[in-house]
């Protein structure tokens, strides 16, 4: 009959659990995952940026935007109005004058389409064409000569509006497309909300109204819709055609081609002052940097110029080759618990010929965790979005980040253990 011994138990009970300790602890900290690193963001490189703010009256209200061009320069449709690289003056609505016949002109366009260079349906004139005729040239707006019975094509009714700034033109394509001037203003309302112009309104197709009125931001981004337009741009570009030439149209919108500029719709009422609607190009060998702006409420021609040429010359101070991203330059630093650290740095150089009229923005990062990783691996990504555009490019290990291996592993149980912890 054995006998129960109180040491003997005791020592088996150690020996168990020591085996156990063992067990458990040595594939815990030898094979277990091991801590994350810690994550620092790093301040951004000096930037080196050529920055030139935009040149904007301070008088009325006033925009410019940026434009997408293709390969060829060409102005090319955006999704949605940009934001505007700068905007001043007024952010109350002001009266727009002939910038309303933009607006015309693309609602139009909307309900009866045409292919740049189509002549469209031709538009038999009636009297009340005939005496909106009459009636504006006894006020002594711009008019051009019609007869009542004559056809012009849509085509020829967009040239005279558009080039010749003709407000007996606006109110007959008003009319014929919509059947009443007030039937397009309840049109032009919908489109321009559809567009996101919340801040423009028209109560006529002439903009003669003092209550057709509109932002500088509106407008700059009505002027990238208009001149983005297969239809309209042509007309812009082209002399008018066929009866619209022989009523002597003359082209009214363009305005200062030599510094780069391609008017849209330039007017003068006594309530709206000067009105300017344009695109501008800054080029570079091959490349070059659209815009679109909007001056309202210039006191004076004289003053458009002398704002006009402010503003050119600080595009073209403004406009280069933005280094945007520097590869190898280090935005995050990787800290591990085993004292081994890398630094995610930016994997490609991302350059773009845009407008830099203010200091970069902090960039957004993106990283994924970091425990053992070779030099080169992506850890994340760096998006960086200001006046110059959005760029973005990924982030690597500028070195290798090794395991620490089973020394370290078998010292230090805690970080092992709450790692393995924190991964189920």
């Amino acid at each position: 009959m054995s006998r129960f011994r109180p040491g003997r138990f005791v020592a088996m009970l150690v020996g168990t659990a020591a085996i156990l300790a063992v067990g458990v602890y040595g594939p815990a900290t030898l094979l277990g995952p091991l801590p994350e690193a810690e994550t620092t963001l790093l301040s951004p490189p000096a930037a080196d940026a050529n920055v030139s703010p935009p040149a904007l009256p301070a008088a009325g209200t006033s925009a410019v935007t940026a434009l997408s061009v293709d390969e060829t320069g060409a102005i090319t449709p955006l999704a949605v109005p940009a934001t505007p690289i700068a905007a001043a003056g007024s952010t109350t609505p002001l009266p727009l004058a002939s910038i309303a016949k933009v607006i015309t002109a693309l609602v139009v366009l909307d309900a009866k389409p045409l292919e740049a260079g189509e002549a469209g349906p031709g538009v038999t004139l009636t009297t009340a064409d005939y005496q909106s005729y009459l009636d504006y040239t006894a006020r002594g707006a711009r008019s051009v000569t019609v007869f009542q019975g004559e056809v012009w094509s849509e085509q020829e009714l967009l040239q005279a509006m558009l080039l010749g700034s003709s407000n007996n033109h606006a109110d007959t394509i008003a009319r014929w497309a919509f059947g009443s001037v007030d039937a397009y203003v309840e049109a032009a309302t919908l489109w321009l909300a559809a567009q996101g112009f919340d801040d423009t309104t028209v109560v006529d197709a002439t903009g003669l109204q003092e209550r057709s009125v509109g932002t500088g931001t509106d407008l700059a981004g009505l002027a990238g819709l208009a001149a983005a337009h297969p239809v309209i741009s042509s007309i812009l570009a082209s002399p008018a055609s066929a009866l619209a030439d022989r009523r002597g149209i003359d082209n009214t919108t363009a305005y200062l081609p030599e510094l780069g500029i391609t008017g849209i719709s330039r007017s003068y009422t006594d309530a709206a002052g000067v009105c300017f609607l344009f695109t501008a190009q800054v080029v570079d060998g091959d490349k070059t940097f659209a815009f679109a702006g909007a001056f309202v409420g210039e006191p004076d021609y004289t003053t458009l110029d002398a704002d006009l040429a402010a503003l050119m010359t600080s595009a073209t101070n403004g406009v280069s080759e933005q280094p945007i991203l520097h590869k190898g330059d280090a935005y995050v630093r990787f800290d591990t618990a085993w004292g081994a650290s890398s630094s995610g740095t930016v994997g490609l150089s991302k350059t773009t010929f845009a407008w830099q009229a203010a200091e970069p923005v902090q960039p957004t990062i993106e990283v994924e965790p970091v425990t053992t990783a070779r030099g080169g691996t992506v850890v994340g990504r760096i998006t960086v979005d200001g006046t110059a555009g959005e760029t973005s490019s990924t982030l690597k290990l500028d070195r290798t980040i090794p395991d620490p291996g089973p020394g370290w592993r078998l010292l230090h149980p805690v970080p092992l253990i709450t790692a393995l912890l924190e991964s189920r």
